[in-house]
């Protein structure tokens, strides 16, 4: 498909991250407004871009309400006809837990790009300018693919994609799927289509979230991940379920694998109402019910959700938007399943302007 003559209408959400990352005397933190870190990009030919600064944290601070804030914010930008997408600038710790939130609520064909470096604003090998650059082709060329990260010169779906290096500028990867595709050469190739759910309504949470910044963290849902490992026991989940965790993922061993101890503490945990998703820190590959003997098979009998490919943050990021859509806790695990199985496939129109589609 051609592009056409008229200019894309791009909106740039700043939340901080190191993009946005400046000297503090001992160590780097969030402080740029967005202004400054779009000022370090080369903006791609026929774009117009409006800055909104949301807030300025490193990503190690975001906080639930941080991210329905942000959910919010999205929502009311694309009730704008006139917007054509969003780039939103992030710290790359969580980064992969917000564009999945995001990408669960997000119902809409314009794309919303998170993006954000490995490298601080102002380096002289810095990552974050031509990430940004890259974000915002991606936001003015692409539709109908949901959520997406654009880092490194690749385009990821939001589910699935998580934080797999440390320090270089590859950051992130699907460690079980391929990329989406790729920018180079002012050019966006999308080569595969998303995994995504039927999305959700916007949570009545994010109404709130921004407008009571006073209240207590704890007047959302608190949802708890917990990790098995040699010599584990049910010490860590039961602590979760005393502090009020409404949700618990619990990351198994191999293919969702604990103990006979852990799998008696699940079924005491969904007794009580508790929402129990069972992942794996392994890092690619399915979870799946092979084993008994506290494995899957037994975790899945005391009632714990398998998350397919989802790790750790995501999962818990499903177990979050299945509570607040379903109030009854009777009802939270049958919300919660078709997050986890994310069979729902966009239909094949997917591109716009200066994209080429080969899936």
């Amino acid at each position: 498909m051609t592009r056409d003559d008229r200019t894309r209408r791009i909106v740039l959400l700043s939340t901080g991250g190191t993009i946005a990352s400046r000297w503090q005397g001992t160590g780097y933190a969030a402080d740029a407004p967005g202004d400054d870190v779009l000022a370090t990009a080369a903006l791609p030919e026929g774009i117009a871009v409006e800055v909104v600064d949301l807030f300025n944290v490193n990503s190690s601070r975001m906080t639930t309400r941080r991210q329905l804030t942000l959910l919010r914010a999205v929502h009311e930008t694309l009730a704008d006809p006139g917007v054509d997408g969003i780039v939103i600038t992030h710290g790359t710790d969580t980064l992969e837990e917000t564009a999945f939130l995001l990408d669960l609520h997000h119902d809409d064909p314009r794309p919303v790009v998170l993006t954000g470096a490995q490298r601080p604003l102002g380096t002289a090998d810095g990552d974050g300018p031509g990430n940004l650059c890259d974000a915002l082709q991606v936001a003015a060329s692409v539709r109908g693919l949901g959520v997406l990260i654009a880092f490194d010169g690749l385009v990821h779906a939001a589910r699935g994609t998580v934080k797999t290096q440390t320090l270089t500028v590859d950051a992130f990867s699907d460690p079980s799927e391929q990329p989406l595709g790729k920018v180079g050469f002012s050019q966006v190739h999308i080569q595969r289509l998303p995994d995504r759910s039927t999305p959700l309504p916007l949570p009545k949470a994010a109404y709130a979230a921004e407008d009571a910044p006073g209240e207590p963290y704890e007047t959302l849902p608190r949802v708890d991940i917990v990790t098995h490992h040699s010599d584990g026991d049910p010490l860590l989940l039961n602590a979760a379920v005393a502090a009020g965790a409404q949700g618990v993922v619990l990351v198994a061993t191999g293919a969702g694998n604990a103990t006979p101890e852990i799998a008696a503490a699940v079924a005491d945990a969904v007794a009580q109402g508790v929402l129990v998703a069972v992942t794996t820190r392994v890092p690619a590959g399915p979870v799946a019910e092979i084993y008994t003997g506290g494995g899957a098979v037994d975790l899945v009998a005391a009632g714990a959700l398998l998350t397919g490919t989802l790790r750790a943050g995501q999962a818990r990021i499903a177990l979050l938007s299945a509570i607040l859509a379903e109030t009854d806790p009777a009802r939270r695990a049958e919300a919660l399943r078709p997050l986890l199985d994310g069979p729902v496939r966009p239909e094949p129109a997917l591109a716009a302007g200066g994209s080429r589609f080969a899936g």
